[in-house]
């Protein structure tokens, strides 16, 4: 008699038993638990992390409110200081191209930092949350700087060294006999952009987004490195340089372009660096920390990832364990270890580290 033909769909069990039950596909009772398992672990963990996500909308709104508040700041008309004709720190001339324009600033103190969180935490490390903390704090620190110092150059109004090009004073004009000038003896349109930016000298906004931007980059490659490990490695140094010696030569190409004086620069790169370490710290250990490399622990701890309770666990018997009822003893079961542990050296008790009750798997 030829033997019976395997069943192609036993893939799951090593030996086919054609006596055994099996489900309309042709799964046995293992394989479908083992499918099953699989697609409830694939739709617990992203349950998971869009609850994780969740936790985190205030800080994304929280930005998000930051950037928007910005906006309406940078087109607001803020206080017009008073000057003085005479003062020659504002009256160099007008740079027409920028150094660093706009865009080029956004690319370099946004769009690359960006890139490289997302090029570490995704192509090196592989970790999902690494790259939402990483990226959350770049722009939380971004949206900070900019709030803080759009809300200050509106509040100071300091013209800027250029401005008496950009104000071009109306002929045979001098400052009055007791006290200085004001914007009224401009000919420039009083609504025109040029003239109302000549008031937003302090402090510098390219030097703060500099600062904060290419700062939070140093900070998050100083973390993964391990900068201060206290081993002296000096390429992990310039490692975290560059991105610092990239935000003060944009820095200092404002005072090259005369639209800042040095104190603007000067106070701008310090809000820059005070957002950056703040932003970064919110989601980062200490870089002295021995896991300095990793993002702090999720909002949402391990004990709440699961709604399953504890009847729905299977029952597993603990190995190695005798339990055995005597008729001299009362209803309680004695549970005796079925092999003598030998209690160690050290302070740590029996029941801390040889004890035969083992915890149950996690399934």
């Amino acid at each position: 008699m030829s033997s019976p033909i395997p069943n192609p769909q036993s893939r799951f069990s090593s030996h086919h038993d054609p006596s055994r039950p099996q489900d309309r596909f042709g799964l046995l009772p293992e394989a479908l638990f083992q499918t099953r398992q699989s697609n409830s672990s694939r739709n617990t963990a992203k349950a998971r992390r869009w609850n994780l996500l969740k936790s985190y909308l205030p800080d994304w709104l929280i930005t998000l409110v930051f950037y928007v508040g910005f906006y309406f700041l940078d087109n607001l008309a803020g206080f017009q200081r008073e000057f003085d004709l005479n003062d020659t720190s504002i009256q160099h001339t007008h740079a027409e191209v920028e150094r660093v324009p706009v865009l080029f600033l956004a690319i370099y103190a946004i769009a690359i930092p960006a890139f490289i969180i997302l090029l570490c935490s995704q192509a090196l490390l592989r970790s999902f949350w690494d790259t939402h903390n990483g990226l959350l704090g770049l722009f939380l620190s971004l949206a900070l700087t900019l709030a803080v110092t759009g809300s200050v150059k509106n509040t100071v109004g300091r013209p800027r060294p250029d401005f008496i090009f950009r104000c071009q004073p109306a002929t045979g004009s001098a400052n009055a006999a007791i006290g200085l000038s004001n914007s009224s003896i401009c000919t420039t349109d009083h609504e025109s952009r040029l003239l109302v930016d000549g008031f937003r000298s302090f402090p510098s906004g390219h030097s703060s987004t500099a600062w904060c931007g290419l700062g939070y980059l140093s900070l998050y490659l100083a973390g993964k490195v391990h900068l201060f490990d206290r081993r002296g490695h000096t390429l992990k140094a310039w490692l975290v340089l560059i991105p610092l010696v990239g935000a003060a030569l944009i820095a200092i190409s404002r005072t090259m372009d005369y639209r800042h004086h040095w104190q603007d620069v000067l106070i701008g790169s310090l809000i820059g660096v005070v957002m950056a370490y703040l932003s970064y710290r919110l989601y980062y250990p200490s870089l002295s920390s021995a896991e300095s490399h990793k993002p702090h622990s999720p909002r949402i701890q391990d004990g709440q990832k699961h709604s399953r309770t504890t009847s729905e666990l299977p029952f597993v018997r603990p190995q190695n364990i005798n339990c055995d009822r005597t008729s001299t003893e009362s209803d309680d079961i004695m549970l005796q270890p079925a092999t003598d542990v030998p209690e160690p050296a050290h302070h740590h008790s029996f029941r801390e580290l040889d004890s035969p009750f083992k915890p149950l798997p996690r399934v």
